[in-house]
């Protein structure tokens, strides 16, 4: 069931029972699982469908000709790989998973009739595309500006709000179930430099790290150090005023 999805959307503007059984519905008709390391689809494929992630992660990456790979974003449970990718003759880079991915294909077909009769959804896809495109812009900073602790403090803080938002965060923790490549690979650093970094932001008590899991004791200091401002994640829920008020409803 898309039930992060549906709280990711639920940012933004207040969905209805019909919307949100719609959501459901397109979500349950075409479901696979995925194994960790390998394409959801690739570079040069025809898209046929949209891919919504219900369980583990996934990336958007590009690989250079001598096998470098440049990781563009994360997909985490509730988001959709592109709503209107379909419209596409040809995919221009590739989506992997890391972990191994639960996730839900849905047609073209479907997404147009979500978007022809859901004028809320139609809505809520809006932000949700305008705050991917917000970002893509973030990480562009992030690689071409921001210094190493600055840059994967910065990376850290988006994912942990990004879970906690769609239900995924535990207190001050949360699942991290990528490795210190993955990393290196969204943010231009080496290895190398990944591990010392880390290695820093726990030396001043910013982060832990045990295993696979992700705590952050202290936010906002993390968010200074970091320079990290979450305004371009838009969760203050400016689509209110798109809220809609049925009977199963009360207003807030």
């Amino acid at each position: 069931m898309p039930q992060h999805l549906i709280r990711k959307l639920e940012q933004f503007t207040r969905l209805s029972s019909e919307d949100k059984w719609a959501l459901e519905d397109a979500a349950s008709r075409k479901a696979r699982l995925v194994d960790p390391h390998q394409d959801i689809i690739s570079e040069g494929d025809n898209p046929q469908h949209v891919n919504l992630i219900l369980e583990g992660w996934a990336c958007r990456y590009k690989h250079l000709e001598d096998g470098r790979r440049q990781i563009i974003s994360f997909f985490l449970p509730g988001d959709l790989c592109d709503p209107h990718v379909f419209v596409l003759r040809e995919m221009d880079h590739s989506i992997g998973t890391l972990t191994p991915v639960r996730l839900a294909e849905i047609s073209g077909d479907t997404i147009l009739n979500l978007t022809d009769h859901h004028p809320r959804i139609t809505k809520a896809l809006w932000w949700e595309m305008l705050v991917s495109a917000a970002i893509q812009r973030e990480w562009t900073v992030n690689i071409g500006q921001r210094m190493g602790v600055e840059r994967l403090g910065h990376i850290l803080c988006e994912l942990f709000i990004r879970l906690r938002g769609v239900g995924l965060a535990d207190g001050d923790s949360c699942l991290l179930p990528i490795t210190q490549t993955d990393l290196g690979d969204a943010t231009g650093l080496s290895n190398v430099h990944v591990n010392r970094v880390l290695q820093e932001l726990r030396g001043a008590g910013l982060i832990v790290l045990r295993g696979k899991r992700l705590t952050i004791p202290d936010l906002e200091a993390l968010q200074r150090v970091s320079l990290f401002n979450v305004n371009y994640l838009h969760l203050d829920r400016e689509g209110r005023h798109f809220d809609t008020i049925g009977s199963d409803q009360v207003q807030a």
